[in-house]
């Protein structure tokens, strides 16, 4: 077989109605990864509706050298195509090379849609090279007190990844007069002083705190 046929043959699997068979055909491009397969990879990540399929794809554009990947998945990041975005930023996440660090721009990291937020956020804390840790801190602790618990922990992981560098920012948080803001910010120093906290266990003793004065 030629590899423009098994290319052929990933991309015919890839757009079977069968969830199992596109997850076989995704493992198998991971398995056995060829440059040929690059395109249909990316394109399919921006219209794949299970997320099993999506990580498994994700993981097999991994496999593929970095230097094809990341010119093309960055065209991706101006797509029109919310979901296209998204898995740019997650697969930018999975490659971890720092030269797509200055792709994660401020509109990713506070964009409305919060699947999209998440995704930067984890993208920019596992990217930023560590002398940017603390301004990267300064513009996600302007998200503290967004969306609902998975969105909030989502955050506070993205900055206990940043370590040290982040403690100022979140700090200052801590101060601020909106409650929700004041709540996260608690929880996220509360977690990274006491790591055997679970989130909400950490969210609920910050709402005593703040209570309390």
């Amino acid at each position: 077989m030629t590899p423009e046929q098994y290319a052929a043959n990933i991309a015919r699997a890839l757009d079977v109605q069968d969830q199992s068979v596109r997850l076989q055909a995704a493992m198998a491009a991971g398995t056995h990864p060829h440059p040929d397969l690059l395109e249909t990879l990316v394109r399919r990540c921006g219209v794949e509706p299970d997320f099993f399929v999506r990580e498994t794809l994700a993981w097999a554009l991994t496999r593929l050298p970095a230097d094809d990947v990341l010119p093309r998945v960055q065209r991706e990041l101006a797509s029109k195509n919310i979901q296209a975005r998204t898995q740019a930023l997650h697969v930018l996440s999975k490659v971890g090379d720092e030269r797509a660090w200055p792709w994660i721009t401020s509109e990713f990291l506070h964009d409305a849609d919060d699947d999209l937020a998440r995704t930067a956020w984890r993208a920019a804390a596992a990217l930023a090279p560590q002398s940017q840790h603390g301004s990267l801190a300064d513009e996600l602790v302007k998200e503290f007190g967004r969306g609902d618990a998975g969105t909030q922990m989502a955050l506070s992981v993205a900055l206990l990844g940043l370590g040290d560098a982040a403690v100022p920012a979140v700090r200052s948080a801590i101060r601020s007069q909106d409650a929700a803001v004041t709540e996260h910010a608690r929880a996220t120093d509360l977690l990274r002083t006491r790591p055997e906290l679970a989130f909400d266990g950490a969210v609920e003793e910050a709402k005593r705190i703040v209570a309390m004065g």
